[in-house]
């Protein structure tokens, strides 16, 4: 049942099983790899909080706490576990845990999947921002990613938006002022 859910905030033993979900659920233009995710858990304000079913890690949400807002940087539920209305219940409990505003970051929607996952979020209280976005590259080698940011409980101004994407590059993405001009500067 859905109410045996149980949400904790997790520590390096849990590691394995976030990753293995990770990996399922996000291309590697989408995540660091596993010993970048790992130094993570090292950072006092990326607070990663694992979803369990009788001891079972099911889903996971790994989000940066910054003094204004939270950011979801990766939201998963183990594929075995999808379609059945536990990640409503898992986002559902992560948005009542305090009363700051949400972040996160989704595909543009292109495609039907990068569809139905913004009017998954969008059922859940977020609003589709549509200001230009683009996440750094995660790995060597790889490309910025154009993304667009959700944000709960209500939809951002043009600087308001601005001074959301600054405090994610400075969190998450380690100051990266380089990105902070051109594409995603207007």
């Amino acid at each position: 049942m859905i109410s045996e859910i149980k949400l904790k905030c997790s520590d390096r033993c849990d590691f394995k099983g976030i990753f293995k979900i990770m990996a399922e659920a996000f291309p590697d233009s989408e995540r660091r790899t596993e010993k970048k995710q790992l130094d993570l858990f090292n950072n006092i304000n990326y607070k990663p909080y694992v979803f369990e079913k009788d001891g079972v890690l099911i889903g996971f949400i790994l989000s940066w706490e910054i003094s204004d807002f939270r950011f979801i940087e990766h939201f998963a539920v183990d594929k075995a576990y999808r379609g059945s209305g536990i990640g409503s219940r898992i986002l559902s409990d992560y948005l009542l845990m305090n009363e700051k505003p949400v972040c996160l970051e989704v595909e543009p929607p292109l495609n039907s999947i990068s569809k139905r996952r913004i009017a998954f979020y969008k059922r859940l209280g977020f609003m589709l921002n549509d200001f230009e976005y683009f996440q750094p590259a995660l790995q060597p080698g790889q490309k910025e990613v154009e993304l667009k940011i959700m944000s709960y409980p209500k939809i951002l101004l043009k600087e308001q938006f601005n001074f959301y994407r600054k405090r994610i590059f400075n969190a998450a993405y380690g100051n990266s002022s380089v990105y902070m001009e051109g594409k995603n500067n207007e």
